[in-house]
């Protein structure tokens, strides 16, 4: 019963179990009352043919005493053997009960016994010869047929009992049946079919988010314990759901204020790595807004003096003060704070000290203050590594351009003081010499004719200074005005196109950044002497520069149309060339002058830049005979 109390499945299956052990009891119950019913129709037939063979009985008898032949004796003699026959026939005897006392069975005997106690004994006799009472056999005969139909009447009333009794089996079998079908059914109702309405409510609604739903069911079967499951499931979900979405919307706060942080580092590395020398004027209104937006301050920023080996303190947000080396009193950076921000006494604080650091050279520390009441996340601390590394790169990046200004301002004095050696200090020193000359010369009283060779040289000598400083000066002028070799090379071709009369072509096709400023210097000076004498020998009417880069090496060529060289071979004493020729040397390249094949002159330069030679690191070729490109409008 506990089972049938705490189990639905085993109510259904006790009830399926009874409904089919119903139904097997009334077909075993029919089976028997039918096969008890077998011989009934047999049995009446019987009785109902003693009830003719008595009256053949009769009828032969009286035949025989009207005419007493052998024939009609034999006649009554089988007659009579039948009816003894048919009375004690199996057919007869299997219909009726087994008990003794059942009144089928003492009007079975009646019946045997009137046959052979009345009629009989009067067939016998009247057989005999004995004479035959015809009142008395009609007393017998009705008896015998009254006992026979009582006989059949009680046969037929014991047929029709067993067929009522199958009839009240069945009866009483289906509404058994149906009593437990009703049960069932009932607990179906109840058990089964109310419960999964809940349960499928209860799971609607938890697939519209609707976790406050509860089903409504007690007991102690499955349903009943899949639905108290299911209750509790539906509050974990609830509060896990609820939990979800607060994480969710917190997350989303990190999302859009990490968003919002990296948009004000992004403006602030636009303001960092444009905003010239100045870090604090720079830095400072980022960090502001940062502090604002995550909710910490104050920040400040140290930078490591690699020197003495200490921390020196260039910017601190919500400060009342400079900084003690502030290099910049125009600016106010550091002080335009509305709102200062003061943690309270009682309000505890924490600092974290980030390294401002480029691979392991130390930059500088960045320090960070927040409540200790409201903890960092872990993406406000990757935001601030990240501020830390913008910093440091900024810092970097801010050195090495003052390293690169102080490099630049040494390689253009470098430049300068070995351009005023290889030209303007030798020709001075050649004038000092010749003015030694002069003054031993008018020590000794020497005639004017021989002091004037004297006064030549120093003459040329002078102009050949004056000319050089003022090239100098113009290579300078050049260098300053226009970054880069092809706009040097632009303004050096329009200056020379105007004294010579006709535009000087340009052709250039170098990278960028290619070569250093002592190697631009040095191709700049080559291309302004070769015009030079262009302007003062060839007598030309076209000229051309040419400077590309091609197969890891520059080619410089200076081509004009003019009258040449008288040889081939360059004059050894000829000051511009040998001057050409040395800044080759310099370079490491080669250095060509000859004839032109359509006339005039070619002066070429060929050598490995520094970069190239650097990224190469191949051997270097073996000179190359340069062919000139054929421009001139002759040719």
């Amino acid at each position: 019963m506990k089972l049938l109390q705490r189990s639905l499945v085993a109510r259904i299956s006790a009830s399926l179990l009874a409904i089919s052990a119903m139904a097997l009891i009334s077909i075993v119950v029919t089976m028997m009352v039918a096969n008890g019913s077998r011989g009934d129709a047999a049995a009446i037939n019987v009785a109902g043919s003693l009830r003719m063979n008595t009256y053949q009985i009769v009828a032969a008898l009286q035949r025989y005493q009207s005419e007493p032949a052998p024939v009609h004796r034999e006649r009554v003699q089988a007659l009579s053997e039948r009816f003894h026959e048919r009375l004690a026939s199996p057919r007869l005897t299997a219909a009726l009960p087994v008990a003794d006392d059942h009144p089928l069975r003492e009007q079975y005997r009646l019946l045997q016994t009137r046959w052979e106690d009345s009629l009989a004994p009067q067939v016998i006799r009247a057989i005999a010869g004995g004479g035959l009472e015809v009142e008395a056999l009609r007393q017998t005969l009705d008896g015998l047929v009254g006992d026979i139909d009582q006989m059949v009447t009680r046969l037929e009333e014991n047929s029709e009992a067993k067929i009522r009794l199958l009839s009240a089996l069945q009866i009483l079998f289906l509404l058994l049946t149906a009593v437990v079908v009703a049960i069932a059914l009932y607990d179906i109702r109840h058990n089964l079919v109310g419960p999964l309405h809940q349960l499928v409510v209860l799971a609607r609604e938890a697939g519209r988010r609707n976790f406050s739903h509860r089903t409504r069911l007690s007991g102690s079967d499955e349903l009943a314990l899949l639905g108290n499951t299911l209750n509790t499931m539906a509050a974990e979900l609830g509060e896990s759901y609820a939990e979800l979405e607060a994480r969710v919307s917190r997350k989303k706060q990190e999302l859009a204020r990490s968003n919002e942080a990296m948009q004000i580092l992004h403006d602030g590395s636009r303001a960092l790595y444009g905003g010239g020398n100045d870090l604090c004027a720079s830095a400072a209104p980022m960090l502001r807004r940062l502090e604002a937006l995550l909710g910490i301050g104050p920040i400040g920023l140290s930078l490591h003096d690699p020197y003495d080996q200490r921390e020196v303190s260039i910017l601190a947000t919500h400060s009342p003060s400079r900084p003690t080396y502030c290099r910049n009193h125009d600016c106010h950076a550091c002080l335009i704070d509305p709102q200062p921000l003061e943690l309270s006494e009682d309000e505890e604080s924490e600092c974290l000290m980030l390294p401002v650091s480029v691979g392991e050279t130390l930059l500088g520390t960045l320090e960070v203050w927040y409540p200790t009441a409201q903890p960092l996340s872990a993406s406000t601390r990757r935001l601030l590594f990240t501020l830390s590394d913008q910093l440091a790169t900024a810092v970097f990046l801010q050195r090495r351009i003052e390293e690169e200004q102080q490099v630049t301002l040494m390689n253009e004095r470098t430049i300068i003081a070995r351009e005023l050696h290889d030209s303007l200090a030798q020709s001075l020193s050649y004038l000092k010499m010749q003015v030694a000359r002069l003054e031993r010369m008018q020590v000794k009283e020497m005639p004017r004719e021989t002091q004037a060779p004297v006064f030549d040289e120093l003459r040329t000598g002078l102009d050949s200074a004056y000319r050089q400083l003022r090239e100098l000066l113009t290579t300078f002028r050049l260098r300053l005005d226009g970054p880069g070799l092809s706009s040097a090379l632009r303004q050096t071709t329009e200056e020379f196109g105007e004294r010579l009369g006709f535009p000087v072509e340009l052709y250039v096709d170098v990278p960028p950044h290619l070569l250093n400023p002592n190697e631009e210097i040095h191709v700049l000076q080559v291309v302004r002497e070769a015009l030079a004498n262009v302007h003062k020998h060839a007598r030309a009417h076209w000229a051309a520069v040419t400077v590309r880069f091609a197969e890891a090496r520059l080619e410089v060529m200076i081509e004009d149309d003019g009258i040449g060289l008288e040889t081939q071979d360059s004059p050894p004493m000829h000051y511009g060339l040998v001057i050409m020729r040395d800044r080759a040397d310099t370079l490491g390249g080669d250095f060509q002058v000859r004839n032109r094949d359509a006339g005039g002159t070619l002066v070429a330069i060929v050598f490995t830049p520094q970069t190239a030679r650097l990224i190469a690191q191949q051997p270097a070729e073996p000179p190359v005979k340069l062919q000139p490109v054929n421009r001139d409008p002759a040719g």
